[in-house]
């Protein structure tokens, strides 16, 4: 890794950095925005967090991740895994934003039902355009999640410790994902403009050959093409037709094969390698699972 890039393990290392008073937990902590600031010899430098994040600010902060800014407006939250890249964009002051900054060590959770389960909390891996935006009862709900562990980690840990730090952990996440949901469902012109980049996408690899010569597009290829995440564009495409985005991928080009089965009597291994398949087998294999036939049983058939 590169020098430029420093990595911060553990919150008393991301205290020390922030010039912040040594934390009582050693292993998660809430930072009230407003303490924070970020003067002109962080700018441009990079870091990245070995450990989840949960913001939660009231107007546009000078921090980003992938090389996306967070611009948002009141009640927005924003999430990230360990090992994301965070970058500082512009100087903030003291108390110029209010909100919080929870911090937590996958330590906290290691070895209870909630590592099992931490990564179906997909919006630790949206990109920031893809925030959550709250409403006024919504952010009163989340905020009182992070006054409980506020309280909980204030005082000496007991045999009860944990196991309540990591209840109110989930049930912060469970509060998240059903306001997700809500967002989801508010927001039907966004899904319907992912599902129609998606089918021009799809269409124009299709049309210009790009299959012949690239290969099928991966899910990641595609979420770049229309500027999602991969995470982001399968909730997104689940949610519209009930398949995730390698399905939808695969059907596309499964609907496409049956057509020009029938069209002339190409052999199917040409076909396939028309269709973006190294290896004919392959296809023949995906097209009987979608299908219930063989490539040639279905050209026969029809």
């Amino acid at each position: 890794m590169s020098n430029d890039i420093l990595v911060i393990g553990s919150v008393n290392q991301l205290f020390e950095i922030l010039e912040l008073k040594e934390p009582k937990h050693s292993f998660i902590h809430i930072i009230p925005i407003e303490k924070l600031q970020v003067i002109e010899q962080c700018l441009g430098k990079q870091f990245v967090l070995d450990m989840y994040s949960i913001m939660l600010k009231d107007k546009n902060y000078g921090l980003y991740f992938s090389r996306k800014n967070y611009d948002f407006d009141e009640g927005v939250m924003t999430f990230t895994a360990p090992n994301q890249t965070l970058y500082l964009s512009k100087t903030e002051k003291l108390n110029d934003v209010e909100g919080w900054l929870l911090i937590f060590h996958p330590d906290v959770i290691r070895n209870t039902f909630l590592e099992q389960k931490i990564e179906e909390y997909r919006f630790f891996y949206h990109d920031t355009d893809r925030a959550l935006f709250l409403s006024s009862k919504e952010q009163e709900i989340v905020t009182n999640c992070i006054e409980f562990l506020r309280i909980e980690t204030s005082h000496t840990e007991d045999n009860y410790s944990k196991s309540v730090v990591v209840s109110i952990l989930d049930l912060l996440l469970n509060f998240c994902n059903r306001f997700y949901e809500r967002q989801f469902d508010s927001r039907p012109l966004e899904s319907n403009y992912v599902v129609t980049q998606v089918n021009s996408f799809l269409k124009e690899c299709y049309t210009t050959g790009y299959l012949t010569k690239e290969g099928i597009p991966s899910v990641e290829n595609l979420a770049n093409e229309i500027g999602f995440s991969a995470n982001y564009l399968s909730e997104v495409l689940k949610k519209e037709t009930g398949k995730s985005a390698k399905d939808y991928i695969n059907h596309y080009i499964i609907d496409k094969a049956k057509t020009l089965l029938l069209k002339d009597n190409t052999s199917v291994s040409e076909l396939a390698y028309n269709l973006g398949f190294n290896y004919p087998h392959y296809f023949s294999r995906l097209f009987k699972a979608k299908t219930g036939m063989t490539p040639q049983q279905y050209r026969q058939k029809h």
